[in-house]
């Protein structure tokens, strides 16, 4: 992982994945959650709810190179509590 990128270390099962928040990631979402602004989606985010835990994992992890698990969000051994752990931490490495 590279801390200097605000790449996250997310662990499911046996193995690590890389989750990055990157200009492709925040588009991605604007669009999954039909904003059009970073300020709308700033908004968005502070009311998710369970269902969006996957959207975002599969953002992130594109933005970590990580395409191939992003296909199949639900095929990761990972725990809600560790995923939103890692999207947290994503986000706040990917925003200073």
């Amino acid at each position: 992982m590279n801390g200097a990128r605000g790449e996250v270390a997310l662990v499911a099962g046996d193995r690590k994945f890389c989750l990055c928040l990157t200009l492709g990631a925040l588009a991605e979402l604007e669009t999954a959650f039909s904003v059009t602004s970073l300020a709308e989606l700033a908004l968005r985010l502070r009311a998710l709810s369970s269902s969006d835990v996957p959207v975002l994992l599969a953002a992130l992890l594109r933005g970590g190179g990580e395409h191939d698990a992003a296909r199949d969000v639900a095929a990761l051994n990972v725990s809600a509590a560790l995923a939103a752990d890692a999207i947290a931490e994503t986000f706040k490495r990917g925003l200073v």
